[in-house]
């Protein structure tokens, strides 16, 4: 006999149904027991890892100290903890490591709550960000800033052409895409593979006719790295990255309706096309404001919302804020192993992501189809 549990809109119970990657909806009182200790999880790994990057690095602060500090600007005027008695490594800490460690937090959080609306969206659990055009686009912006040269707006040229360029080529897609009103999900994945094929050759024409130091920043920014991230930088990024993940917190349950299909979404009540051309429009902010000052790191929106669905199933009220956690927890400790890894050496944070989670998400793929008897 099947196991009875709540409907996805809440109202009622029915037939526990597989996630869209085969997992399946655990009974009431066991998913509520394993969100408890996720959220517990997630949330100490968080502030360990972030003590961590700020104190590890080629200039070591203990981490005791790390966290007087952090306690001492937090408390304001209670005057908790204390500063670094170094003042060296105080201005180490806050100019340096702290907007680096902030940075990673923001742009993991952003992109792995991407992937899950884009999962969501798209009733696909191999949808990332990328689908949809938002970092070939933002590459193809940043690459003819650096190509040509300009410098219309300072230190933020790159970045706001990326943002600008990311976000175009989006809408670019999603409009492509519509027809009589409506959009098809394969029609959008065939019209951001278009898009994306058209920005590489756009990117490839940038790398070809740009001089040898153009060339070597379009690769490092293809790469992605947090190297250089301030806090003015962190304070541009940090309100885009807010707005998607409040925006993906309101539209949690009508994605959860979607999940049973356009048509039995549209019977109770949901405008699919709207809520797809909002989920559409969030992802493309966060995205194209995280990857505008860290450069393309894939695998995250991927990855994360993957890792989290495994644990306690695909309702996206859990999901999406799980996922905000786990994606500033991965991407702060993957930059961690970046920047310590090798000896004064800075990894590009990219590479990184992709060459470690790669192989690990491909294990955990295995392993749960082989817990459910096969790959059909």
């Amino acid at each position: 006999m099947s196991a009875l549990v709540k409907a996805p809109d809440g109202s009622g119970t029915g037939p526990a149904r597989p996630a869209p990657d085969g997992t399946q909806a655990a009974p009431g009182g066991s998913r509520r027991a394993r969100v408890t200790l996720l959220f517990a999880g997630l949330t100490v790994a968080l502030v360990v890892v972030s003590l961590a990057s700020a104190a590890l690095g080629q200039y070591g602060i203990g981490f005791g100290d790390v966290a007087a500090s952090v306690l001492h600007r937090l408390s304001g005027p209670l005057h908790l903890g204390h500063p670094v008695r170094d003042h060296f490594a105080e201005e180490t800490l806050w100019q340096v490591r702290m907007p680096r460690v902030v940075m990673s937090l923001l742009v993991g959080a952003g992109l792995a709550c991407a992937g899950a609306l884009m999962q969501g969206v798209f009733g696909n659990p191999l949808a990332d960000p990328g689908v949809i055009g938002v970092s070939s686009g933002a590459a193809i912006g940043a690459a003819v800033v650096i190509v040509g040269g300009f410098s219309v707006f300072g230190e933020f040229t790159v970045p706001v052409a990326a943002f600008v360029t990311g976000l175009a080529a989006t809408l670019l897609v999603y409009f492509l895409s519509r027809s009589s009103g409506r959009t098809e999900v394969v029609t959008l994945v065939l019209t951001g593979i278009a898009v994306n094929a058209v920005t590489g050759a756009g990117l490839a024409f940038c790398t070809y006719f740009g001089d040898q130091t153009a060339r070597d920043q379009i690769v490092f920014w293809q790469l992605g790295s947090l190297n250089g991230s301030r806090w003015g930088y962190v304070g541009t990024v940090a309100p885009f990255v807010a707005v998607g993940v409040l925006g993906a917190l309101l539209l949690a349950r009508r994605l959860d309706l979607l999940a049973l299909g356009d048509r039995a979404a549209r019977h109770v009540g949901v405008d699919v096309e709207r809520l797809r051309l909002t989920s559409i429009v969030l992802v493309a902010v966060m995205v194209a404001a995280a990857v505008a000052f860290s450069g393309v790191i894939g695998f995250v929106g991927l990855v994360v919302p993957h890792l989290i669905r495994m644990t306690v199933g695909p309702g996206h009220r859990v999901l999406v804020p799980a996922c905000v956690l786990g994606g500033a927890v991965l991407l702060a400790a993957a930059d961690l192993v970046a920047r310590t890894a090798v000896a004064y050496a800075d990894l590009p944070i990219g590479m990184l992501t992709a060459s470690v989670g790669g192989p690990f998400f491909f294990w955990l793929l295995r392993r749960t189809r082989s817990r459910q008897g096969g790959w059909a």
